[in-house]
């Protein structure tokens, strides 16, 4: 028997020290899971990064003007849209062209919804206005400048199966929108280019058809 609290204090002291609380055998992991550390992080490669009007390394308008030219004219006979001109001027700037002639209808710079498709390739491109299509047609032919009218007419050649001629400059005529280029001028030219079609619609917009011609030439030229 516990006879006072002297005695108690022993007692449990010594159970204490006999009984201690036993350790757990399996004791619960760290689970430590530090973020990895982004001090430099490498840079993400892009594939086919699309590149800054800055890296395209265009020239300037004083270099343009000196560069040698395409030996291609554009003549617009009659063209009514004044969108479709600014579009003819900056597909002109694209590829050299040496010089633009706009006849009859066909408006001039400077006009805002010109520009507002050229972007600034009036600045570039010469052009000059002509009120009659026939009298530049028969000068440029005086000048030895080979005359081709873009239009769908017996005997076209299509673009594809035409290959200029070295050495030799060529105009080529884009007529109005509804009417197409004046029979006048059609008759009067050494040949016609159609651009082959094979779907529903009847023609192109001028200005795509402008695009395509530009382009199959030059290729063709260089």
């Amino acid at each position: 028997m516990i006879k006072n609290y002297f005695e108690v204090g022993l007692f449990v002291s010594k159970k204490l020290i006999l009984n201690p609380k036993p350790e757990t055998r399996n004791p619960k992991p760290e689970t430590r899971n530090p973020k990895p550390e982004t001090r430099n992080p490498k840079p993400i490669l892009q594939q086919n990064r699309k590149l800054k009007n800055s890296e395209l390394e265009r020239l300037n308008i004083n270099q343009f003007k000196a560069a040698k030219k395409t030996p291609l004219i554009v003549i617009l006979d009659n063209i009514r849209s004044l969108n479709n001109i600014g579009s003819v001027f900056r597909s002109a700037d694209a590829f050299l062209i040496e010089k633009i002639y706009l006849c009859g209808i066909t408006a001039t710079p400077p006009h805002k919804d010109i520009q507002k498709t050229a972007l600034g390739a009036t600045d570039t491109v010469v052009w000059e206005h002509v009120e009659d299509t026939m009298v530049l047609i028969e000068k440029l032919k005086e000048e030895a400048v080979e005359i081709l009218a873009i239009e769908q007419a017996e005997d076209a050649v299509f673009l594809n199966e035409f290959f200029p001629e070295k050495g030799k400059r060529y105009a080529v005529v884009f007529g109005n929108e509804v009417k197409g280029v004046q029979q006048s001028v059609v008759t009067a030219s050494n040949k016609v280019i159609e651009i082959p079609q094979y779907g529903t619609k009847h023609s192109l917009n001028i200005s795509v058809s402008c695009g395509v011609v530009l382009w199959d030439l030059f290729c063709k030229l260089n």
